[in-house]
């Protein structure tokens, strides 16, 4: 089966965090399950662009056929793209959109519906909404707008409950079919010994929806503690303007145990990940929230917020889930300090490898591409 994936950016850019991370997964497990697998995308990092060839296709070592097209201006504007996209969506079988209010969105809604293309359309978390979601008005013209110029054989595709909610208040008459992120489990975990301090890390985009000044201030109040001394590290990059703000907040609660060190790459998270004792997700909403399956499937336990999907962290053992405000995380963070975190990490690991792997959400995926692709009634997934 040839599958395109159109998508705004791709491996290895780094500071689009999970979106990012899951598109290039599905699209190696894609791969090794037998996939013709293209992708069309651009060049931009955020405000940086990546240093790839935009002239001709680029073949990754797992199969997948990437082509960079550059972008003339903000984000994932790319006319290069344009060009190419009929005659790629022609060349599919099944096309796969990740975006939501992005440049290539309604150019691929439309060029499906022309071609008579099937398509999968992965929103990342875009139609989520939370108190301080912005450009509301804006945003729903846009769904109008895609929803007018859609295919007739189209499904959502939704990481988690939640999105799929939001999916059908946004788009009432598309279905919608549930298959979470997956994550790649390491054979081997090495852990650095702590030295007594407990080492918190957040690891994603920095935006106001991600709660990151809550857990700021979940750290002033930890220090009230002289008994529980706590490091945190902050990786991760986003607006500029944003990200000083969140240095200032630093600096003004006197938090000079708290480090941001920017945006990493896969080596750089994975050291992260093993000088760590806990991973913090305190989002105010998450489609999925991948650094939590690749935290646990390194053997990290996840502290996350209600705002997020991660109900299952109590239930299998390793982590908690709790409300977002500043005195939750700073108790639940107290808490885990007394619990057995290098058992909770490997219940995680386990859960990852048995209910995560990218292997078998590709399969799921598969099925649905199959179905889509004969014009029958799609099964449910989950």
């Amino acid at each position: 089966m040839k599958i395109l994936h159109v998508v705004p950016s791709f491996h290895p850019a780094t500071v689009y965090g999970g979106p990012v991370q899951a598109v290039y997964g599905l699209t190696r497990a894609l791969a090794r399950a037998g996939c013709d697998v293209r992708v069309l995308t651009t060049n931009t990092n955020g405000r940086h662009r990546l240093d790839v060839a935009t002239d001709r296709d680029i073949r990754l070592e797992d199969g997948v056929s990437v082509r960079y097209c550059p972008r003339q201006a903000r984000a994932s504007v790319s006319l290069p793209l344009l060009g190419r996209l009929a005659a790629e969506v022609r060349a599919a079988d099944v096309v796969h959109l990740a975006a939501t209010y992005s440049f290539p969105t309604i150019p691929t809604l439309l060029a499906c519906r022309r071609l008579g293309r099937p398509l999968v359309w992965s929103p990342r978390g875009g139609v989520l909404r939370w108190q301080r979601s912005r450009r509301a008005a804006l945003k729903r013209v846009w769904e109008a707008a895609c929803g007018a110029v859609a295919p007739s054989r189209l499904i959502l595709h939704a990481t988690s409950s939640e999105e799929a909610d939001a999916c059908a208040r946004r788009f009432k008459t598309i279905r919608c079919v549930v298959i979470p992120n997956g994550v790649d489990v390491p054979a081997d975990v090495l852990h650095v010994a702590s030295n007594g301090t407990l080492r918190l890390l957040y690891v994603g985009r920095l935006d106001p929806i991600k709660g990151v000044e809550n857990l700021l201030s979940a750290c002033r109040l930890l220090r009230e503690a002289p008994a529980l001394a706590v490091r945190l590290t902050v990786a991760g990059d986003g607006d500029r303007t944003y990200v000083e703000r969140l240095a200032t907040l630093r600096d003004g609660l006197g938090l000079s145990d708290v480090s941001f060190i920017g945006a990493v790459d896969a080596a750089a998270k994975r050291r992260a990940f093993e000088a760590a004792d806990l991973l913090v997700l305190p989002s105010h909403s998450e489609s999925f929230g991948i650094v939590a399956a690749e935290a646990l499937a390194h053997g990290v336990p996840v502290i996350a917020g209600h705002g997020t999907p991660w109900s299952g962290l109590e239930a299998n053992g390793c982590g908690l889930w709790t409300d977002n405000s500043p005195e939750a995380l700073a108790a639940a963070i107290r808490r885990a300090q007394s619990m057995p975190l290098r058992e909770m990490g490997q219940r995680g690991r386990e859960w990852m490898r048995e209910d995560f792997g990218w292997d078998g959400i590709a399969q799921h995926m598969l099925a649905v591409y199959r179905d889509l692709d004969g014009g029958r009634r799609l099964r449910s997934a989950s």
